[in-house]
């Protein structure tokens, strides 16, 4: 049997399995993507696939908070089109 990989969000602070989360990276030279294969070189922050987590992030900069750098609207809304075609 597999083991099951719990992740924390870094928004709602709940323990999600690793398929559930989104994996924002900041690399070396202080890049921030969103890491769609999850395992991209960097360090990462997972964030819920819930509407709600992305609004608990951008109002707390939580995001922000746990990489350590301001993150691009752009991160946003990659992340906002991810939750929206994994709720459909």
């Amino acid at each position: 049997m597999k083991k099951l990989v719990l992740r924390r969000c870094v928004a709602t602070n709940e323990q999600y399995e690793k398929k559930n989360l989104i994996r924002v990276v900041k690399t070396k030279e202080g890049q921030v993507f969103v890491d769609a294969s999850g395992k991209m070189n960097g360090r990462g922050a997972y964030l819920a696939k819930t509407k709600e987590a992305l609004q608990i992030a951008k109002a707390k900069h939580s995001l922000a908070r746990a990489l350590e750098v301001t993150i691009p609207e752009q991160i946003y809304m990659e992340v906002e089109k991810i939750i929206n075609e994994s709720s459909t």
